[in-house]
């Protein structure tokens, strides 16, 4: 384990318990951090001077509704019948994904294996394999710490883009979620956009059991799912962002390298993605890089791990050598993904 300890700790199971712990940090005056599942989140070693609240709300409720959705976040998926499925923050997400399939309904079974909580998911737009929660997610139900009430955010509210939401950027630390409402298509095909997963299926079209399966294998076979026997595995995941960039960059970059090709995905008309991955093993990076106490994965370069004794300051003594590198060959500055708490 990495970090120090919470000088306060609430687990609330209820929408009540939630306010009442924000209620009284507000009053004592106290930093107030919300935990969801702790799988993307790098604490200090000093740990956090306040009171963390963790989600431990539970629940998961299903509604129909039209086949013509309203909502802008579901217009990629067609034909069959919208439901509407609505879970509390404290759901465990794979767990709620391999729900969803048991029930044929389509959406999210690209994004299986995904450690964490319901709660966490639009606050970074969790995306894995081609897919994106926000490309479900009809509704957020919020505590705002502004005005200390209970707010119903539209998937527009939570102005969405490539792991970012409000939640994040501008009202960081505004809102509290407590849960979550996707919309999906029962019987509707799985996503089938992401190299690896149509690799895997060499053109044929699966169900959707078998799209979660995969899934699964092959982030198993990264050590992106959690494994107590695997090493490769202590890790918050993939710790940098894919960084979106011009096409006119991408092209001064191959002349630079005198590359034919830089490996990127499109984005939009003028910008594409770089695989972060990809930047840091020309960096100098290889998956194995050892650090003192940290390290890189051997299996996955963008997965920085714990070699068994290391801190806080040693996971970023690496990630910032990284930054460093990445930046002085390429003139790009990797973000990373995970929260950090009590720096």
């Amino acid at each position: 384990m990495i970090g120090g300890q919470a000088r306060f700790f609430i687990r609330a199971e209820s929408e009540d318990q939630a306010v009442e712990a924000f209620r009284y940090a507000e009053k004592e005056g106290i930093n107030l951090f919300v935990l969801g599942g702790g799988s993307n989140i790098l604490i200090s070693d000093d740990g956090f001077d306040g009171l963390v609240l963790q989600s431990a709300l539970k629940g998961i409720v299903i509604e129909e509704e039209p086949a013509i959705s309203q909502n802008a976040a579901t217009s990629t998926l067609s034909g069959g019948k919208q439901v509407r499925i609505k879970a509390q923050a404290g759901e465990d997400w794979d767990q709620f994904v391999g729900y969803c399939v048991s029930r044929n309904l389509a959406g999210m079974e690209c994004l299986s294996g995904i450690p964490g909580f319901v709660g966490g998911t639009p606050v970074q737009n969790v995306g894995a394999y081609g897919q994106d929660v926000s490309e479900t997610i009809v509704s957020v139900r919020c505590l705002d710490r502004t005005s200390g009430l209970i707010v119903e955010l539209t998937s527009e509210d939570c102005v969405f883009g490539y792991r970012t939401s409000i939640f994040n950027t501008s009202m960081r630390d505004r809102y509290i979620v407590l849960s979550v409402t996707y919309s999906l298509l029962e019987g509707g095909p799985p996503k089938i956009t992401y190299k690896d997963l149509k690799d895997f299926f060499s053109g044929r079209t699966p169900r959707l059991a078998e799209t979660r399966d995969a899934v699964l294998q092959i982030r198993a076979a990264k050590s992106m799912v959690i494994d107590s026997t695997d090493p490769n595995s202590r890790s918050v995941g993939s710790f940098f962002k894919n960084p979106i960039v011009s096409r006119e960059f991408v092209a001064e970059i191959s002349k630079k390298l005198l590359r034919a090709e830089v490996p990127h995905f499109n984005v939009d008309e003028d910008n594409v993605k770089i695989p972060a991955a990809w930047l840091i093993e020309n960096a100098g990076f290889h998956k194995g890089f050892v650090m003192g106490n940290a390290g890189i994965s051997t299996r996955h370069s963008l997965a920085i791990i714990n070699r068994g004794k290391a801190r806080a300051v040693d996971i970023l003594a690496l990630k910032d050598k990284i930054v460093s590198a990445v930046e002085a060959k390429f003139g790009i500055i990797l973000q990373p993904e995970p929260i950090l708490v009590g720096f």
